[in-house]
């Protein structure tokens, strides 16, 4: 019987640093009898000799595409766009399967190269809860990310460039600096607290130094009333973790914060969500992705306004790479080690299921 095998791709998203394979899960595999291929990247915050050093066979940058097609492809964000085929199986992010912009373009290069998708968004365990998941860093790195553009808003700026940090304690000791010492006095409201995205954008918040009473976490409960909600108006920084599948009340208007006029506390916006091109968005007052290099986009409210602004990154767990991608991989290694018996372990057999059933529905709005 031959060896499993995958190909750890590299990330040609610009800014992305971490890996869907870190070397520690890497090991792991390989001592459970795979083969792992890793193509060099020198974006990735794992350097390729930690790779080889537990055994992995380094392969040259972005050569997946001429890759044995029964090798199966992991790797994390999005492929860049194309319309070429693919042919192999792919085990990643997609962003595709709630209609997303150009989400049946995406699965038509599947159609067209008679290869499979493995969506990590929607690979879950028995009680349909995800099996791996970024959510924790991503509450946590938004909640920051939103601390500095407040800072930045109170001297009058523009945030500038953000650059990952090495670990957690250099980012909590930057964030804290920038804030003059603390968050102390800062005012921050976290929509969807309860979950993995919102506890760690909540952890962030009490360990820059904000007063627990000046953290409101709401879920469910708070928002069964149904938005505009005035609470979000009255805080310095509103961050959106909730999981969004279908259509519901926005939590915001750009009408609302118009008429609230100057009376308006709010001056950050963190999606951490960021369903930016989703027709169920339910912070409709920007209509843009955010980058590492321009995280915020300000939202137009006439002259009669004080200034707001928007940080929209969809992969803002790359400012910690390093312990975002341990935590992800080490959540994803069980359902990996599964990966040789696909076609009768659940996890893998569910996934392939949603994916025929996205795929056809691309394949008639793309008239294939």
């Amino acid at each position: 019987m031959s060896k499993p095998v995958l190909w750890l791709r590299c990330e040609k998203k610009v800014f992305e640093r971490r890996a869907a394979l870190t070397p520690t899960t890497a090991k792991k595999l390989i001592h459970a009898g795979f083969d792992i291929f890793v193509e060099r990247d020198q974006q990735r915050i794992f350097d390729d000799f930690e790779y080889e050093a537990v055994g992995c066979k380094l392969v040259e940058n972005n050569s997946w595409p001429t890759a044995p097609k029964d090798i199966p492809i992991i790797g994390l964000k999005e492929l860049p766009v194309s319309t070429d085929p693919l042919p192999h199986t792919h085990i990643q992010f997609a962003h595709c399967y709630k209609k997303q912009a150009d989400w049946s373009s995406v699965l038509a290069r599947f159609h067209r190269g008679g290869g499979t998708l493995y969506d990590l968004e929607f690979l879950e365990d028995e009680k349909h809860r995800r099996v791996a998941a970024f959510g924790f860093h991503a509450g946590f790195t938004g909640a920051a990310a939103g601390a500095l553009a407040l800072a930045a808003h109170r001297k009058d700026e523009k945030l500038g460039k953000l650059e990952p940090y090495d670990n957690e304690a250099n980012m909590i000791s930057h964030v804290r600096g920038v804030l003059g010492g603390s968050g102390k006095g800062v005012k921050a409201l976290v929509i969807g607290a309860l979950g993995r995205c919102g506890r760690g954008a909540v952890d962030l918040f009490r360990k820059i130094g904000l007063a627990e009473d000046d953290i409101l976490k709401w879920d469910l409960d708070e928002t069964a009333k149904g938005g505009p909600f005035q609470e979000i108006l009255d805080v310095d920084i509103f961050v959106n973790c909730i999981y969004l599948n279908s259509k519901i009340p926005s939590f915001v208007t750009r009408d609302q914060l118009v008429a609230a006029g100057m009376d308006r506390r709010l001056s950050v916006v963190v999606d951490v969500s960021c369903d930016t091109t989703n027709p169920y968005n339910p912070i409709p007052i920007y209509s843009i992705n955010t980058t590492f290099s321009e995280p915020t986009v300000a939202v137009d409210l006439g002259p009669e306004s004080p200034p707001l602004s928007v940080i929209s990154i969809d992969h803002l767990p790359t400012l910690l790479p390093r312990e975002s991608s341990e935590q992800f991989s080490s959540d994803l290694l069980p359902s990996l080690l599964l990966f040789p018996s696909r076609q009768s372990a659940r996890v893998w057999t569910d996934a392939e299921k949603l994916f025929k059933e996205k795929l056809a529905e691309a394949v008639v709005a793309e008239g294939l």
